[in-house]
């Protein structure tokens, strides 16, 4: 399979994911208060994610063309660095979400921010790269205010009716007080 397709793959999950997050959020009990709990399903499905690839691994670790199962310590190491980088940028996603935040909004800063963010990190860690072009930091620039727009010109969320007291309302009996008339 051509490695595109993973990518969009990717694409469809992760542009779908701050959006999911924060309606699961929304749906536990006390959802002001549900951050850590949408955290621990986000890491259940890491983890059954997880038992489902090495399944795959241990029931064709015998065919031709398959991946060995060899852990090397570097490997495990760096990859396990990796997974945490992942987790607490899912636990900032998470708190960004319970703190005010609107996926319309958390995920235009994300999604902008971190391909400019890997780019100079994978720089500067592969160090064998050349002189960026000019055009580089212009992209930057324009994914600075790609982001932005998309910020200023979002949807808005649809306003909430006006809280009314179903109490009162049910029995005929006006919201508000009667005002008094004697004067």
């Amino acid at each position: 399979m051509k490695w595109y397709w993973f990518v969009l793959c990717t694409v469809l999950c992760w542009g779908t994911y701050i959006t999911t997050l924060h309606k699961g959020q929304q749906a536990f009990a006390e959802p002001t208060k549900a951050a850590l709990r949408a955290f621990v399903c986000v890491g259940a499905a890491y983890i059954f994610v997880t038992l489902a690839i090495l399944a795959y691994l241990m029931t064709t670790r015998d065919a031709p063309g398959s991946e060995p199962m060899i852990f090397t310590p570097r490997g495990v190491m760096i990859s396990f660095a990796a997974g945490i980088l992942g987790a607490t940028g899912a636990l900032g996603i998470i708190f960004a979400l319970k703190s005010g935040g609107h996926p319309l909004s958390v995920a235009p800063l994300v999604f902008a921010g971190a391909p400019i963010m890997n780019t100079i990190f994978a720089m500067l860690l592969y160090g064998n790269v050349s002189k960026p072009d000019p055009r580089f930091f212009i992209g930057i620039v324009l994914a600075g205010v790609g982001a932005a727009m998309v910020l200023r010109y979002k949807p808005s969320p649809k306003p909430h009716a006006p809280a009314t007291t179903v109490a009162a309302t049910t029995a005929g009996i006006p919201s508000t007080p009667p005002r008094n008339h004697e004067g």
